[in-house]
């Protein structure tokens, strides 16, 4: 039976490459996500720490997908019902603890300083750890007397609330 399916892929699969038209264009070739017509390169490579945290988003979503049934029916599963997801839990919690520990998680201006063992003090307040956004850290951002600001502009966006 098993032989008789692969042959059957195998037998769809060339047929379906021996008889399907042929036509490249540049539109076929070109690459499409979302709408967006790439124009250039990226600047830079996407971070891996974001990749990262996809995965251990997809392991505990798969452990919630675990939990879910035990959760409808642990009383009639009982004590063994209970030592079982236990048993399931402790290792992604172990892991998710060990991850913090190595500072898969931490980002930013407070991961920079708890690698180099500060966490508190004059060194890390110098520096502001977030960004002003909306016309306010524009115009902090700009020299002196250079900030100008549209008629009828709204703090919020780039749509032309900002002179330059």
């Amino acid at each position: 039976m098993f032989v008789l399916a692969v042959g059957f892929v195998v037998l769809s699969l060339l047929t379906s490459k021996l008889l399907a038209p042929d036509r490249p264009t540049q539109a076929k070739q070109a690459p499409y996500e979302c709408g967006i017509v790439p124009t250039r390169e990226p600047a830079r490579r996407f971070p891996v720490r974001f990749y990262l945290v996809a995965m251990i988003f997809i392991v505990f979503d798969i452990e919630i997908i675990f939990l879910f049934p035990w959760a409808v029916v642990h009383r009639e599963l009982g004590a063994f019902g209970l030592w079982a997801i236990v048993a399931f839990i402790v290792p992604f919690f172990l892991s998710f603890l060990w991850e913090i520990a190595e500072g898969g998680l931490d980002w930013g201006p407070l991961a920079r300083s708890r690698s180099l063992g500060v966490l508190t003090g004059p060194e890390r307040a110098t520096a502001p750890s977030v960004r002003v956004v909306g016309l306010e850290g524009r115009l902090a951002a700009r020299p002196e007397g250079r900030a100008t600001v549209a008629v009828g502009a709204s703090s919020g966006g780039d749509a032309g609330g900002v002179g330059h």
